[in-house]
C-alpha cells in the first residue's frame, strides 16, 4: 500500500509523537506491514523537483494512492482561496492539492485534532480559515464536503488528538492494511472507537481520590482534578490511561489536568484549561451521562466517608500516609 503524508496548518506535533512509536518503531511497523510511504516531509530524503514529480505522478494516476495522510489543519484564507498556505514550489495551495488528492485516495486520514476539526490552528477568531479536513469544530464540511467518501467508500478517518497517540495512528495504518476497518468502527465524529470508545478516567491513578471526591487545589498535590483544576477525563475519549504514552505516561499519570484533546473545540473551552468553571458551587464540567443532582448527593456522601489517609494524601505532593497494613487501618 502506498501511503502520501503532508503536513498542513500546525506545529508538526503529531509526527513527534508517532516518531515515539516503539516495539516495533514506526519504520519497522510500516514495512512489515507492506505500507509503503511515498513520501513525508519530516522524514523522507526527496525533496523540491523530485516531490513535486511524484505528487503531478500521483495527481495523474500513474502512481497508486492508498493512504493519504494529513497532519495539521487546512488553511482556507483568504476569502476561501487557501493561498494563505502554498504548498511550497507547486504554486498551489494545500487546500487545492487536498481537494485533488482526497478522491484518489483508497482512505484518507486525518492525523491529529487540527486536520480532524481545526484543532488549535484555529482558536483565536481563525483569521487564517482553518478547518478540519472533514468538520469545521463540531460541524459537518470542512476543507472537504460533508458527503465526502474515499474510494474504499469510508469517510475521513479521524485520528483525532493533541497530539494523537503513536498506537492510535500506527493500530489504524494496520487495521486499513489488513482491510478490517470498517464505517462502524468509527465514532460519530469519525474517530476510531477502538480508542475512542473509552474514556480517558478509565484506568486514571486518581480514580481512588475521584470517587472519595478528595480534591487538589494545586497542581502538584495527587487528588483528583476534576473538582476544581479544571479535568474533564470523565467526558474526555481516549483510551490514554489504558495504553500510557511511552509505556508509562499520559496527563493526568503527570498531574495535568485533560483537556479533552480528543474532541472538536476544545482550543477554546472559555475557562482558563486549569479552572473549572461551576455554578452555584457546582462543577460544569460533570460526567455526561450522570444527572447533576444525582452527582451532588453521591459527592456530599463520598465526603462524608473519605478516609483520613486519602484526605491526607489528596493535598499533598507525595503519599504522606500509606494504606494500612491490617483489619481496620486507615
Amino acid at each position: 500500500m502506498n501511503l502520501l503524508w503532508l503536513q498542513s496548518a500546525g506545529c508538526g506535533g503529531c509526527t513527534m509523537s508517532l516518531l515515539c512509536a516503539e516495539d516495533p518503531n514506526v519504520f519497522d511497523l510500516l514495512k512489515d506491514a507492506g505500507i509503503n510511504v511515498l513520501w513525508h516531509p519530516s522524514v523522507s530524503i526527496e525533496t523540491g523537483a523530485e516531490v513535486r514529480r511524484l505528487l503531478e505522478r500521483i495527481e495523474s494516476g500513474e502512481i497508486p494512492l492508498d493512504l493519504l495522510c494529513i497532519e495539521g489543519s487546512i488553511v482556507t484564507g483568504p476569502k476561501g482561496t487557501g493561498r494563505y498556505h502554498m504548498l511550497a514550489g507547486t504554486g498551489r495551495p494545500m487546500l487545492d492539492w487536498v481537494r485533488k488528492l482526497a478522491p484518489l485516495a483508497r482512505d484518507v486520514l486525518a492525523v491529529g485534532t487540527c486536520a480532524a476539526y481545526g484543532g488549535v490552528t484555529s482558536a483565536g477568531g481563525n483569521p487564517a480559515g482553518a478547518v478540519g479536513l472533514a468538520y469545521d469544530g463540531k460541524l459537518a464540511g470542512g476543507a472537504l464536503d460533508s458527503g465526502f467518501r474515499a474510494k474504499s467508500g469510508r469517510p475521513v478517518i479521524n485520528i483525532a488528538g493533541c497530539p494523537t497517540h503513536p498506537d492510535w495512528v500506527t493500530e489504524t495504518l494496520l487495521l486499513l492494511a489488513d482491510d478490517r476497518l470498517e464505517t462502524a468502527d468509527l465514532d460519530p465524529l469519525g474517530r476510531p472507537r477502538f480508542y475512542a470508545d473509552h474514556l480517558v478516567h478509565h484506568a486514571c491513578p486518581k480514580n481512588e481520590y475521584y470517587e472519595y471526591k478528595a480534591s487538589a487545589r494545586e497542581l502538584s498535590e495527587l487528588g483528583c482534578m476534576m473538582e476544581h483544576l479544571g479535568c474533564v477525563g470523565t467526558q474526555a475519549h481516549g483510551d490514554c490511561n489504558i495504553r500510557p504514552w511511552n509505556g508509562s505516561g499520559s496527563c493526568t499519570r503527570g498531574g495535568y489536568p485533560c483537556i479533552n484533546c480528543t474532541a472538536p473545540e476544545f482550543e477554546e473551552p472559555r475557562h482558563p484549561f486549569t479552572e473549572t468553571p461551576t455554578i452555584a458551587g457546582i462543577p460544569v464540567g460533570l460526567p455526561s451521562d450522570m444527572p447533576k443532582a444525582w452527582f451532588m448527593a453521591l459527592a456530599s456522601l463520598s465526603k462524608a466517608a473519605t478516609p483520613k489517609r486519602i484526605e491526607a494524601n489528596a493535598h499533598s505532593d507525595r503519599i504522606e500516609v500509606p494504606p494500612g497494613a491490617g483489619k481496620g487501618q486507615k
